[in-house]
């Protein structure tokens, strides 16, 4: 796989979301004169998962949320906007729609596509997973003067997901600010048990926030169809009409990765220590793989450090091998301008476990943090 001491190796990686961008990084600091990289992504500019929130509140605009990847300069490392058409896992061979790339290493970090037609009548609706969707529901609701909101996932997994229960809260605060809350209801549809499974201290503190600013809150269940643009049917019958959606579309691993015949029940299987997947010299990180934790930046970037440490350790021999740690924090906005935090392990134990930081003004500055220090590891930016 590796070639000799001589030649540079190609290492090609598919996707500059939170684990291509730490993985390039970190393979530049270490092996900038041995390896050549390739990031390949069809997109222009990062955007943090959370800052869509900003977006849909009005706190922020979509142009102000975007990282262009052209700041995105790293030693060994050529950035390359481009649509993945095809991957040859066994040959590591990338073809796109306009040059083809041959990889000793390949990293798929492609990310999960949104599904809009596995439910129907969300394409003709409204969503906020989307910079393109918060903006379009940030210019609705300063109209809105009262009626029934309703906060629906259409389906799991699906990324970050806290989300949904930050957005009903903060939704609560703006209503509440403009002075047409008593006017409004607010419904929370999840499809899950809890808001937050790995942690009870935090679904138990999410749910008591709902019951204190009376948002209904619907558990296990998933919205299925919307009819007509004023109703949603939830996966077990039952109908509610609302007059806002705010709606989580399905996800799924890239339609190219199905093709290529590297998923499995719609992601990529990869081995929760090493994301190693079954084709030799082929990781997979992120949203688009089974790797053993939901489906959010930071645990892509968690992997994509283990996947860095490998490859260091296969040129370096002197370098350490990283397993797969499975940690990660989530910041949870709770209104009011306060922020909890949940510690969350998904493998070192037999279950998944979560430690549950109650909101505070203080915390605010860790998700600040959080922010700022990836934007200058990655853009060099320190504003």
């Amino acid at each position: 796989m590796w070639k000799s001491s001589l030649a540079k190796n190609r290492i090609v990686v598919l996707g500059a979301g939170f684990g291509g961008l730490e993985l390039c990084t970190a393979l530049s600091e270490a092996l900038s004169e041995r390896v050549e990289v390739t990031l390949i992504d069809k997109g222009d500019a990062f955007v943090f998962g959370y800052s869509k929130l900003d977006v849909l509140f009005g706190k922020t605009t979509p142009q102000a949320v975007r990282l262009p990847y052209k700041e995105f300069v790293k030693r060994g490392v050529r950035v390359c906007q481009q649509t993945v058409t095809a991957i040859d896992p066994v040959k590591r061979r990338v073809t796109t729609d306009s040059d083809t790339f041959e990889s000793d290493v390949l990293v798929v970090a492609l990310g999960a596509d949104y599904d809009f037609d596995a439910t129907p009548g969300l394409a003709d609706s409204t969503e906020f997973y989307t910079v393109a969707g918060a903006a379009r529901l940030s210019e609705l609701l300063p109209r809105f003067t009262g009626g029934h909101v309703l906060i629906g996932v259409c389906g799991a997994p699906y990324k970050c997901p806290p989300a949904p229960s930050e957005a009903a809260l903060l939704l609560h605060d703006y209503l509440s600010t403009r002075g047409v809350r008593n006017a409004s209801e607010i419904t929370l549809v999840l499809p899950l048990e809890t808001p937050v499974p790995p942690s009870p201290e935090t679904s138990k503190a999410l749910i008591a926030a709902f019951a204190e600013r009376d948002i209904t809150f619907v558990a296990d269940r998933e919205v299925s169809s919307l009819d007509g643009g004023r109703k949603a049917v939830l996966d077990d019958g039952t109908e509610l009409p609302f007059d806002l959606f705010f709606g989580v579309p399905k996800q799924r691993a890239p339609k190219v990765l199905e093709l290529s015949g590297m998923t499995e029940d719609g992601y990529v299987p990869a081995n929760p220590k090493t994301l190693q997947t079954r084709f030799p010299g082929v990781y997979a990180i992120g949203d688009c793989a089974r790797q053993g934790t939901p489906k959010a930046g930071v645990f892509a970037e968690g992997a994509a450090r283990t996947v860095a440490s490998s490859i260091i350790a296969d040129l370096l021999p002197d370098q350490a091998r990283v397993p797969h740690a499975g940690t990660g924090s989530c910041y949870i906005e709770f209104g009011g301008g306060r922020i909890g935090r949940v510690d969350i392990d998904f493998l070192s134990g037999p279950a998944p476990t979560g430690t549950y930081h109650a909101p505070s003004v203080e915390l605010r500055a860790d998700k600040v943090q959080f922010g700022s220090s990836r934007r200058a590891r990655w853009f060099g930016r320190t504003t």
